[in-house]
């Protein structure tokens, strides 16, 4: 009989997931909260929360996704403002805050577009359909917007401003899922929104690109300028 006392294994904290268990969208939204802060902290360089980023949508268990934010403050940490940088805007007073919306069309057409806001995740189902989502003049209230697209046998389009943060995550059959300009350093803003763009196309055409000439620093001054004047 083996009298040696062996230690026990660690309770997990509680409410903790299994870093075993395989990742939520709600686990990824905690995650992305948590590096869009540190971005706006400036913990993080634009490049280093476009590496994580991209990270955040390939790996499979928490316990990958936890890697990617462990030298960063748990959410809800007081943190001493950075130099130099100003307090990121609060919603408007009064202002609902979407969380989710779905935009279908079946035979039809659909379309959102002007001074819309937006909600943090987007359904977009198209089947012999059109739909068209502008989101150059769209009021962001969150740091990432996620838009999940399918379309069969139709067509999405998605346009954002060009110092917007674009990435895609998708595929299709005997279809076409194109995101263009993710590499545009030059002209993408580390402090503007992230808009996701994940989808699948069967027999049908998904794209997803920025708009030239539209910015959302130029949207904001001339609100600004408009409300002064």
């Amino acid at each position: 009989m083996d009298l040696e006392k062996k230690p026990a294994a660690p309770a997990a904290a509680p409410g903790a997931a299994p870093a075993e268990l395989r990742a939520s969208d709600a686990d990824r939204d905690r995650i992305a909260a948590i590096l869009a802060d540190a971005l706006a902290e400036g913990r993080l360089t634009a490049e280093e929360h476009s590496d994580r980023l991209d990270s955040l949508y390939a790996v499979k268990t928490v316990g990958e996704l936890e890697v990617l934010v462990r030298d960063l403050p748990a959410p809800g940490a007081a943190a001493a403002p950075a130099y130099g940088r100003a307090p990121a805007p609060s919603p408007l007073p009064g202002a609902a805050v979407p969380v989710s919306e779905t935009v279908v069309a079946v035979c039809s057409s659909a379309t959102r577009k002007g001074r819309w806001r937006p909600g943090a995740h987007t359904r977009v189902v198209s089947v012999l359909g059109d739909v068209n989502i502008d989101l150059t003049e769209a009021v962001f209230e969150q740091q990432i917007t996620e838009i999940n697209v399918t379309s069969v046998l139709g067509n999405v389009e998605v346009l954002v401003p060009e110092n917007v943060t674009l990435r895609g995550y998708g595929s299709g059959v005997l279809g076409n899922f194109e995101v263009h300009g993710e590499g545009r350093a030059e002209t993408t803003d580390p402090h503007a929104p992230v808009v996701i763009v994940r989808g699948f196309a069967l027999l049908g055409n998904i794209e997803a690109r920025p708009k030239l000439g539209a910015r959302l620093v130029d949207l904001a001054l001339r609100l600004r300028k408009r409300l002064d004047g």
